[in-house]
């Protein structure tokens, strides 16, 4: 008999034709590697009881029935079904043992799909079986203490101490600790360096979150993560107030220059893809690409480019189709991706018609990324003041309607749905003025205010109700390239 923690299941997938059930599955509702399979799975995926298509979907391995976390054990106990399957991770759950469980047949089907899929796409985060080596063996042995983590912990919550004029790099950071993928990330140790921790970010980075989810209370300062900003990104030197969202970008861009010069000294090679994209942890999470059409009005010649981001940033003072000025997040992407009418002065040359023609131009998001960052421009930069304008923002936002239309393939259906998990927040008359405060959210239902090292509890609709200056969304479903 094969290694598994489950008896019930032995029987099961040595019955009839169960394992083959599985198998396929599997092959469409978990991996779904190409485009009719995807459209399968996006057709089916939803629970028949309330239809509501995630997270924690299952699938019964005995009957054609989906449903939801609550309502696969209701079909468990009325149709005395004992497995099914999470269509995310693709874990066979028994209701006989109220658990998840083991199985090497299990193991093997799950190997053998990743491996098919890899000939025709690769997974944004690569699902790689875990070997551990005979030191982690050894660790794993030698660990008998448990930590019992409940929805109410606050392990992972943590005060910042002001350094002076620093609340900008503390909501920041604050934001970049409760990410969970880069949390997921950094927890699980994956960046090796040589180089000395002062000169590293990502290594700083790393300690950090160990700081943070080490269950300690007591606040933290940065003084080395503050003096590496000053050395390698010279514009934000000085103890000045700083724009929050500069010092963003520039974590990001270090982050990413740190990762990958560690990682090509290790390798020798440059860390990218077949297609040239940067294969770091920022550039998986945070690159989305933007594309930007330009149509002659004369021969209605495209020209189209698309070009790497790390966030949106959004006017405030543009007017929507409506004719009005946004109040809403969906206002101002409306506004963003509205098409442009460039006549006059403005006109481009037309490579076709040989000459300058009208034109519109139009900007559509062509690839998202897992977590999007939206820029609320409330600093004009000219009149060095402060747009205090009312901007309303979802706690979920379905970004489809933004996307480019690529008018020569058929639609590949996704789920294009984003949930809020933090905000930044500015109060003050300019960006070199005033003060910065982050709200965060702590296992999906709780929500957090950071002011420095002040931490407290507040509810979903005080986080909505801010004013709102970066706002972040994290993918809800994580989907195949």
């Amino acid at each position: 008999m094969p290694a598994s923690g489950c008896e019930h299941f032995h029987r099961f997938k040595t019955t009839g034709d169960n394992l083959d059930t599985l198998k396929w599955i599997y092959l469409v509702f978990v991996v779904g590697s190409v485009s009719h399979l995807r459209q399968m799975k996006f057709c089916n995926s939803f629970c028949h009881t309330c239809r509501n298509r995630g997270p924690h979907l299952h699938a019964c391995l005995e009957c054609v029935f989906f449903g939801c976390h609550r309502h696969i054990r209701d079909h468990n106990d009325d149709a005395g079904h004992s497995f099914s399957i999470e269509l995310y991770y693709g874990q066979v759950h028994c209701a006989s043992c109220g658990d998840y469980i083991y199985d090497t047949d299990l193991d093997d089907i799950a190997l053998k799909n990743r491996m098919q899929a890899k000939k025709f796409h690769k997974r944004l985060f690569e699902c790689i079986s875990w070997d551990p080596s005979e030191e982690e063996r050894q660790l794993l042995t030698n660990q008998t203490k448990k930590v019992c983590v409940t929805p109410e912990t606050t392990i992972g919550l943590r005060g910042l101490i002001n350094l002076g004029n620093t609340c900008f790099m503390n909501c920041v950071v604050q934001a970049i600790m409760h990410t969970p993928l880069l949390r997921d990330y950094f927890l699980t140790k994956h960046h090796y360096c040589k180089s000395a921790q002062m000169a590293c970010l990502v290594c700083q980075i790393s300690e950090l979150f160990q700081q943070f989810y080490n269950g300690e209370k007591t606040p933290l300062a940065l003084p080395d993560l503050l003096h590496l900003t000053w050395t390698q990104a010279t514009h934000l030197c000085g103890h000045k107030q700083h724009d929050a969202h500069e010092f963003f970008m520039a974590t990001l861009n270090l982050l990413h220059k740190h990762y990958s010069e560690n990682t090509q000294n290790q390798n020798k090679t440059v860390h990218h893809n077949n297609t040239g994209n940067c294969l770091c942890i920022i550039h998986q999470i945070f690159t989305g690409g933007l594309q930007s059409d330009v149509i002659c009005q004369s021969c209605n010649g495209i020209s189209s480019t698309t070009d790497p981001t790390w966030d949106f940033a959004l006017d405030l003072g543009s007017v929507t189709e409506g004719g009005r000025s946004p109040c809403s997040l969906l206002d101002c992407l409306e506004s963003f991706t509205k098409a442009e009418h460039l006549g006059g002065k403005e006109q481009i040359m037309c490579e076709i018609c040989g000459s300058k023609q009208d034109s519109t131009k139009q900007l559509t998001i062509k690839t998202l990324p897992v977590v999007v960052t939206f820029q609320l421009k409330r600093f004009n930069s000219s009149a060095g003041v402060k747009i205090s304008t009312a901007i309303s923002f979802p706690e979920m936002i379905d970004m489809t309607p933004f996307m480019s239309k690529r008018k020569d393939e058929l639609p590949v259906p996704s789920d294009n749905r984003y949930s809020l998990f933090a905000v930044i927040n500015h109060s003050g008359v300019s960006a070199i003025q005033g003060h910065y405060v982050a709200f965060v959210r702590h296992h999906y239902t709780y929500w957090y205010k950071c002011n420095d090292d002040i931490i407290t509890p507040v509810t979903l609709k005080d986080v909505l109700a801010s004013e709102g200056y970066i706002l972040f969304y994290h993918k809800q479903v994580l989907a195949y390239e």
